[in-house]
């Protein structure tokens, strides 16, 4: 088994309390990481399973993110919307060292680099 190799993204006080910060991948959408009000991180497609909100701009609560555009529940630990919503966003493994926080840089490179990005404006009425 290949151990992971860990990628520096931040420190974890340059994530908003009970926010997010995007990390922006060379392929795919960016990963939102959150941090919540007891400093866990956590990391998940910024992409909302129900119609592609950004997650990354939605509201932390315990271990959960409220996606800005229909309020769905997210787990942050799991990716899953909360019954009775269905659905999960790409979940990352993310971690914190000595206050630095570190994604899978494997999993930055391979999962989910072809979510299609959501589409918004006029556009989506095609």
């Amino acid at each position: 088994m290949k151990m992971n190799e860990w990628t520096a993204i931040c420190r974890v006080e340059d994530i908003p309390v009970l926010g997010a910060r995007r990390v922006a991948r060379p392929g795919g959408m960016d990963v939102a990481v959150f941090r919540n009000d007891q400093d866990q991180v956590f990391a998940l497609l910024d992409r909302c399973p129900h119609k592609g909100g950004p997650l990354s701009q939605g509201i932390v609560f315990g271990t959960s993110v409220a996606c800005p555009l229909h309020n769905w529940t997210i787990g942050l630990a799991d990716g899953c919307a909360k019954a009775p919503d269905e659905g999960c966003a790409q979940r990352f493994s993310a971690k914190v060292e000595n206050g630095a926080v570190y994604l899978d840089a494997m999993e930055l490179a391979s999962l989910a680099i072809d979510a299609p990005r959501p589409v918004a404006g006029p556009a989506a009425l095609r």
